[in-house]
Order: structure tokens, then sequence, then C-alpha cells
């Protein structure tokens, strides 16, 4: 184990030790400990920028989506109601548009142009083709500062249809690692935390003991060489981790009725269906990604709430009796209308709960939201029309004091999606003119180019 020399050399310990026992390797949240001490020998340790991306599948309802007001006197509309009290933290977009979704009828070409800027081949399956999305230039960089280069989460499975003309493959993939190749996502909420805090070579079974009870002995060492303040975010952390572990098998056996929980797992309530019902799985995912970010495994992270053209029925929010995609296509009439949108608040409330935890989670003299840069949006706009205009973005968190933050910012009509994505790729230090069929950057959202911050 990496020797603790702050006390020893005083000196900081450093950001990549872990928590390790047999079979698992646990990293740690940024601790005090970890900053310099003095300017000389010491580490320049400072939170890193992290970006996670999150997809919601059909459009919104575009009337109840649009805040009123323009800048920072921006009211919330109903639909983003949930984002109350992080109106702050997060930018409302108006004007993109998902150019290159233009050349393609469907979902298809819109999901796989979202984040790449490329128009999808249209194809039945072999040759497909798209581009490198805005995720994975950013994992390339910062890929080599961390255990995972990326993360792609998702809660459907792939599927390879044929539907006009196009590969599903197309709609079940918003990360593609090269042109040809889409990132494989993760849809197991077991596998992906063991991705995060479990050796590769450790084959896991369902008596193998907590990762937490695997690094005891290495925790207990690390904690008494630390600091009070350091002692109690290291118990919170190892505590968080506990549970999203208990939560997460909990929902793995849901469907097994001999299954019983034992010791403290019996306090929680068991949930229903595949990995637990949609909402518990959607929360496993948007925890893991916490987690991912806190221990530092990966600084690059997406996650697909649904495939496109998703068969999933949400009668489970208050309000609604069918399916996100039949509801999207509402043809004018108010009560799909009215059920549609009850759906798309769902999905901020989602993206609301990540912020929010994001938001309590202190690193430094700032938070985690502060230091990362976490987006949400579609590939489309009106789902009733498949268009590819007015597609609704919003972008949270300042990027470690790189962005400016708390205003809905209406750009030029048609302003290209991508021209976002220049900007944000100059928060993790790549300089560029272009990506995709960007015709730009975005004026005001970064603090150089902020001449107008009202």
């Amino acid at each position: 184990r990496e020797a603790l020399m702050s006390k020893r050399n005083r000196w900081p310990i450093s950001r990549r030790m872990l928590l390790r026992g047999a079979g698992a390797a646990v990293g740690l949240p940024l601790l005090e400990a970890m900053l310099p001490r003095t300017a000389r020998g010491s580490e320049n340790v400072k939170p890193p920028v992290r970006l996670a991306i999150l997809y919601m599948p059909n459009g919104v309802f575009l009337p109840a989506w649009y805040p009123q007001g323009r800048g920072k006197g921006y009211q919330l509309s109903s639909i983003l109601e949930p984002l109350g009290g992080l109106a702050s933290d997060v930018n409302v977009f108006s004007n993109f548009r998902n150019s290159s979704g233009l050349m393609g009828d469907g979902h298809y070409a819109k999901t796989s142009s979202w984040l790449t800027g490329k128009t999808a081949v249209r194809t039945s399956g072999k040759g497909i083709r798209a581009g490198i999305s805005v995720d994975q230039l950013v994992a390339e960089k910062l890929g080599k500062e961390t255990p995972l280069a990326s993360m792609e989460l998702g809660i459907d499975p792939v599927h390879n249809l044929v539907d006009m003309g196009y590969s599903t493959v197309y709609g079940c993939h918003v990360s593609w690692r090269t042109p040809t190749l889409p990132a494989a996502k993760e849809i197991d909420p077991q596998q992906a935390f063991d991705r995060l805090f479990r050796s590769s070579q450790f084959g896991r079974t369902p008596s193998d003991r907590s990762v937490i009870d695997i690094v005891h002995e290495d925790a207990v060492g690390l904690r008494r060489d630390l600091g009070g303040a350091d002692r109690q975010k290291l118990d919170e952390y190892v505590d968080s981790v506990r549970e999203l572990e208990k939560r997460i098998e909990l929902a793995t056996h849901a469907d097994d009725r001999n299954w019983q929980p034992k010791g403290p797992q019996a306090a929680f309530v068991r949930p229903t269906g595949p990995y637990g019902d949609y909402t518990t799985h959607v929360r496993l995912m948007l925890d893991i990604i916490l987690l991912a970010f806190q221990s530092d495994t990966t600084r690059v992270t997406s996650f697909m709430f649904a495939n496109d053209v998703s068969g999933r029925n949400f009668s489970f929010v208050d309000g609604v009796s069918d399916g996100f995609h039949p509801l999207s296509h509402h043809e004018n009439d108010p009560a799909k209308q009215e059920q549609y949108k009850r759906i798309n608040r769902y999905h901020i409330e989602q993206y609301a709960y990540l912020l929010r935890k994001m938001k309590e989670i202190k690193e430094g003299d700032a938070t985690m939201l502060d230091h990362s840069l976490v987006m949400f949006g579609s590939s489309i706009s009106d789902g009733n029309a498949h268009s590819p205009f007015e597609t609704p973005t919003l972008l949270a968190g300042k990027g470690d004091g790189r962005i400016v933050t708390g205003r809905h910012i209406v750009t030029p009509v048609h302003t290209p999606l991508c021209n976002l994505y220049v900007s944000m790729l100059s928060c993790f230090g790549m300089k560029t003119d272009s990506f995709g069929d960007s015709s730009g950057s975005i004026d005001r959202l970064l603090f150089s180019d902020a001449l107008d911050q009202s």
C-alpha cells in the first residue's frame, strides 16, 4: 500500500491512492490531505473537470419547455420546475438545431448525430457509420489520468433490427469511439459497480463479500492518519459506497421470490422488475456516475434514459397511461400533450437528482458540480414531427470556473448544436475551431467570452 506521508514527511497523500483488498480496489474522494501543503516538491492536486451527458429520447413538448425571459432573469417553465434551487447552476439554450440530423427520417439518424455532428449512413446493419462523439474526444485526452477512460451507461439493451431503412443500433448509442464503432454501454448496475471497484480478474458470485468489507483493513489504516474533516469525508464516502452496493443487490434479486435480504439489507424496500422498477434502475445508474466521479475512476460518462423508439410504458408517472414514444406523436391532442409534458418533467426530476447530489459534495472551496459539465438533452425537439430544430439542451456546472451559469441563452435561429461542443471542448483544454457541423462557438458561454453576462 502507498505510504501515508502527510504526517511523516509533511507531504500530501497521492490522489491515485486506492483502498485495496483481495479482488477490490476503491478509489478515494478528494481529501484535504491530498492538497499540497508546501509549494516545493508537492503534487499539483486540484479537483478535475468532469463531463457527464444525459440523453432523453423523443423530444419535448416545446410550449411547456422554454423558460420565460432571457439571461439571468429567466423563470423556469413547468417542465423545468424540478430544477428549482438549481437555476443558478444551469444554462438553458434556445434555437439549437441538430443540423446533421436533417438528412435522415425518423429517430435513428438524429440519435447517432446528436454528439457526433455527423450524418449517419443509412444501412440495415453492415457498414454503420456516424462519427466520433464529443465525449469520446474528451475521454481520449483525460482517460490517461484515470482507470477508465469513460463509462457509458443505459437502461435498455442494444438490439439490431431494421426500421425505416436504418439499423436500430443507431438508436441504442449516443457515444461513438470511432465513426464505425459505438461505445458499448452497460445496463446492469451490478456490472457497472464492479467495473468501478472490483478487479477484472476477480470472479464475482452472490456469496462475494462487500467491497467495503474487502478493503476494510486498508480503510482503517488510512482513517487513523487523517485529520477530523477528512475522517468524516472518508466515513461518508464509504457509507455511500456500501449503501449503493446494498441497493444494487436488492434490485438484482428483485424478481427472485425465494431470495431474502439479510442483515442491514432487510431495512431496504424490495424493488420490482429487472434491476428494480424503472426509477430504481435510473437512480442506481446516476449514483454510479456520482461515485465514478467521486472516486476519480473516470471523468467522462454518458447515460441514455432509453433507446430511441423504446416501447416502455410510463404509467408509473402520475397522470400518464401510455408510452413515451407514442405520446410524443401527440397529433396535437391536448390529453396526449399533457402526458407528454409530464414524462418530460419526470426526466428533468432525474437530472435534478444528480445535480443536487453533485452540489452536496464539497471539493476544496467549491463543489463537484462546480468542477463539472453535466449536459441534458434530446436529439429532436417536437416528437410529433421528428424535428431536429429547437433541440432541448441544458448544461449545468461551471467547468471549474470556465462557464458562466444561471442563464437562458437565446442563440441565433438554427445555431448548430455542435457550436456548444466547441465551447465545451475548450473547458478541457481542447482548443478547436470546429467540431462536426459547427459554425463557431457559443458567445457569452465562457467567462473569457462573456461580454454580456446579463
